[in-house]
């Protein structure tokens, strides 16, 4: 009994870090219609930013400042100058230049930060059964969910950005700036999924760190629905306590396998996500 606890707390603080990637996914799904495979990419990036911020200066919240901002100005210029030449190309097209990105955005991290694991630390003390730090990325992920969900249902900035990713065209007859608008929610998505970066990587940082947090990020947004933000989050704790009961009662070896499993069974018997709406094409 106690080993199903501890297994169940664990999976609620990965579960987290699921949800907050996976959140990121979602908000750029619904603001342009893209699924960005770069996600894990921006956050590298802005994780090792934090890391270099925080050993020139010994402030752990300096450097997650600057990991954040520099995640939404990373977010903002991959929209301006890889997404936006591509607008009127198929879906298909960004989903390459986004793979595309991921490598040689892990290979500069790589070049520059070097491929060898480096140090990185936790935001508060990670030691215990439910640790601060597990609580302190529960309370994180809970109030920056609560907050992408106000955004998107109750304020004129949320509407614009639905308006210009499902109908660009009557938006931009109403005088929404569409261009903005899409810049708006790869900078908020780039932000979110920095965000997760800094919460997923310690104690280690390198270049690929977060390819195997990534793909439990799209498992979650796939369980919860690509357009359901709240649902990412549910499919997040969801995933994160169901994978840490294989880990524990399978072995490790066979969580990926798991996730891919769960993704897979997910898209063939109902492609809108266990929280999604079914929908419905016209001819």
């Amino acid at each position: 009994m106690q080993d199903f606890f501890d297994l169940t707390l664990g999976g609620i603080s990965a579960g987290a870090v699921y949800a907050a990637l996976g959140l990121a996914l979602v908000i750029i799904y619904r603001a342009t219609r893209v699924v960005n495979f770069a996600q894990p990419a921006l956050a590298l990036i802005s994780t090792y930013l934090a890391y270099s911020v925080t050993k020139a200066t010994g402030s752990y919240w300096l450097g997650f400042a600057v990991a954040i901002v520099a995640g939404t100005l990373l977010g903002v210029a991959t929209e301006r100058l890889l997404i936006r030449p591509l607008r009127h190309r198929s879906e298909l097209s960004s989903i390459i230049v986004t793979l595309g990105l991921l490598l040689v955005l892990q290979a500069v991290a790589g070049m520059i930060w070097s491929n060898e694991p480096l140090a990185f630390s936790y935001a508060f003390d990670f030691r215990g059964r439910f640790s601060a730090n597990d609580l302190f990325v529960v309370l994180v992920v809970v109030a920056i969910a609560a907050l992408v969900l106000v955004v998107f249902k109750y304020t004129p900035l949320g509407l614009r950005m639905r308006a210009a990713a499902f109908a660009p065209e009557v938006a931009r007859t109403l005088g929404v700036r569409v261009g903005l608008m899409l810049t708006a929610g790869w900078g908020l998505a780039a932000a979110v999924g920095s965000l997760a970066g800094l919460l997923a990587t310690p104690p280690f940082l390198f270049p690929n760190v977060l390819d195997g947090v990534f793909v439990y990020a799209l498992t979650a947004a796939v369980l919860g629905g690509l357009d359901n933000p709240l649902g990412t989050i549910a499919g997040g704790f969801v995933l994160g306590v169901g994978l840490s009961y294989v880990s524990g009662y399978f072995g490790p070896e066979m969580v990926t396998i798991a996730a891919l499993a769960i993704l897979v069974i997910v898209l063939t018997l109902r492609p809108s996500g266990l929280f999604g709406r079914a929908k419905v094409r016209r001819v």
